[in-house]
């Protein structure tokens, strides 16, 4: 069967926009009744905002495609998006509606692999570019190799780390659809260019946040190494959750419009 090419759709309208699902959404009741927020942190590790709910105090809004929290000490103008589903597209369905929503600043903290030896299970990279090795991203903006991160958003993240004595890097992450799909020439080639860690979602949210004139920035935490022939999980995993507390406290910090 042939199937009909077409032209790049950047800049198109589209047949279905996040405003068409939260008016959907609204004529349910399914839309949190709440102000929306100007920023919001995507946690993909589950549970971890219920397990650090007394130190960093929560109110629950409802639903939203998971788990949507206000972050209580920034008067709601944090939000918390947990217990989501996991890749880049995945998490662009959700950036789209939380920017229609009122969203202005988006930060996502993901656990995903190392690709250098020097990284070990608990280390924490703050990326400041990510390679467009997904889909998700080509549907918004013309091919290219890398995407940007907010230079904004980095700076505020590694200066809430920084004061909160957490050892990190900045560097570039790669992004892929397929974890399952990953050969040993691309991880060397990868490695060789200095890419510090492999993910599912970080160049699909840089690449709406920057076709929607929104800032958006992630933070990797390392919990496995693709960094010899083999694939190398981590023994511990204390070292990865404590630094996934860490970072949780940072990004939030790092949202807070100053």
């Amino acid at each position: 069967m042939n199937f009909p090419m077409f032209p790049a759709k950047h800049g198109l309208p589209a047949v279905v926009t996040p405003d068409d699902i939260l008016d959907y959404r609204r004529r349910l009741g399914r839309l949190p009744a709440v102000e929306p927020p100007e920023a919001v942190l995507f946690c993909l590790q589950r549970g971890l905002p219920e397990r650090l709910r007394r130190r960093i105090r929560l109110r629950r809004a409802g639903r939203l495609m998971g788990d949507l929290y206000l972050v209580r000490k920034t008067g709601g103008r944090v939000a918390v998006l947990t217990n989501i589903g996991i890749g880049a597209p995945a998490l662009v369905a959700l950036a789209e509606e939380l920017i229609a929503f009122g969203a202005k600043r988006l930060i996502s903290i993901v656990w995903g692999g190392g690709l250098q030896p020097d990284l070990m299970p608990g280390d924490v990279v703050v990326c400041e570019r990510a390679i467009r090795d997904e889909g998700v991203s080509h549907h918004y903006l013309p091919s290219q190799k890398f995407i940007e991160a907010s230079v904004t958003l980095v700076e505020r993240l590694a200066r809430a780390l920084e004061e909160r004595g957490q050892p990190f890097q900045v560097g570039a992450t790669w992004t892929t659809d397929a974890p399952y799909r990953e050969t040993l020439q691309e991880v060397e080639q990868y490695r060789a260019e200095g890419i510090r860690t492999v993910e599912m979602e970080i160049a699909g949210l840089l690449a709406v946040a920057q076709a929607r004139g929104v800032e958006a920035a992630s933070v990797v935490v390392v919990g496995d190494s693709l960094a010899g022939a083999k694939w190398q999980p981590a023994e511990q995993v204390g070292p990865v959750e404590r630094s996934l507390e860490v970072v949780y406290a940072a990004a939030i910090e790092a949202l807070v419009q100053r």
